[in-house]
C-alpha cells in the first residue's frame, strides 16, 4: 500500500509522512490508549472532519500507464494544538472510510508528534507498535498467499530436464 514508507532504512530519523502514513493504516484499539493521556489537550479545529470520495489511480502491472480505478472514501481533519511552553501546533490527519474518531486521533498524534519533547516518548508507545502490528499484518498477508501458490510443470519442462542429464 504505502511501499515507500515502509521501509525507513536503519538509524534514519522517522518523517513525518513516514508516521502519517502509519498513523492512517493504524486501529483504533492501538491508537486509543497510546494517546488517552493527550486527549484532554486544548485543541481547536482548523478543519472539522468531513467525509468525500477521493479518485485513486492504478498502473497496469505496477509501472504502466495511470487509469483511475475508483473513488474511495476518505475522512479528513486538522486541528491546532497548544503544547505547555511551545508554539502551537497542527496536525492533519487523512484516514480511508468514514472514522471521524481515527481521523481525529490521528491528526492529534500528528501534531504531538511534531513536537521534539512529545517525539521520542510517541514514537516508543505509539508507533514502534503501530509498526510491528503492521508488519505482522503484513507477514500474515504474505503467509496466507503463499499457502495457495501453485507449482505447474509441463511434460516440457519434465523432458527437457531429461534431455539434459543424458547429453552428460
Amino acid at each position: 500500500m504505502f511501499q515507500a514508507f515502509d521501509n525507513p532504512g536503519a538509524g534514519r530519523p522517522l518523517q513525518r509522512a513516514q508516521w502519517m502514513a502509519l498513523l492512517a493504516r493504524a486501529p483504533l484499539d492501538l491508537l486509543e490508549p497510546a494517546l488517552c493521556d493527550h486527549l484532554s489537550r486544548p485543541a481547536r479545529w482548523l478543519r472539522a472532519p468531513e467525509t468525500g470520495l477521493m479518485m485513486v489511480q492504478g498502473r497496469a502491472g505496477g509501472t504502466g500507464e495511470r487509469f483511475n480505478l475508483g473513488e474511495v472514501t476518505v475522512t479528513r481533519c486538522a486541528l491546532r494544538v497548544q503544547a505547555e511552553g511551545a508554539e502551537a501546533t497542527v496536525g492533519v490527519g487523512y484516514v480511508l472510510g468514514r472514522s471521524q474518531r481515527h481521523v481525529h486521533l490521528a491528526a492529534l498524534a500528528d501534531a504531538l508528534l511534531q513536537d521534539p519533547a512529545h517525539q521520542p516518548a510517541l514514537d516508543a508507545a505509539l508507533l514502534a507498535p503501530l509498526r510491528r502490528h503492521l508488519a505482522d499484518q503484513q507477514a500474515e498477508r504474505r503467509a496466507r498467499a503463499a499457502s495457495t501458490k501453485v507449482e505447474f510443470f509441463t511434460v516440457a519442462r519434465e523432458s527437457g530436464a531429461d534431455d539434459e542429464e543424458e547429453a552428460e
